[in-house]
């Protein structure tokens, strides 16, 4: 089994969840979350604003600021993941900087608690 952890822009939700329903994902996550990449802020500027350098805080000014994203969770078996990566990118990549991040992490095991039942049978 592997989650799949998809940081996405907050528009795209509705055809990102579309796509995993025909991708074969019945269940999975999404949380709103905050961030940015590292190609929105220049490296040098952040340490100095960590520093306290009030010139360095006046120039990161917005590029700074973390913005609004949601963040998807799915637990699939592991012939599942390149089917599901591949419908998050298609239906998210648009080419700017922006469009977001998957991570691919393995999952030792999981239950479900209404049941009891373990492993794959607990993601089915």
């Amino acid at each position: 089994m592997k989650e799949i952890l998809a940081v996405i822009r907050m528009p795209m939700m509705g055809k990102t969840k579309d796509a995993l329903a025909k991708a074969g994902v019945a269940a999975f996550f999404a949380h709103e979350a905050l961030g940015r990449g590292k190609g929105l802020v220049n490296q040098a500027l952040l340490d100095g604003a960590g520093a306290g350098s009030e010139e360095a805080i006046a120039q990161l000014g917005e590029k700074g600021r973390l913005y609004p994203k949601r963040a998807v969770s799915v637990v699939v078996p592991d012939e599942m993941v390149e089917t599901v990566v591949a419908a998050i990118l298609k239906v998210n990549q648009t080419g700017r900087q922006g469009d977001g991040k998957i991570f691919v992490m393995p999952v030792l095991d999981a239950a479900r608690v209404r049941t009891g039942e373990e492993g794959g049978l607990a993601i089915d």
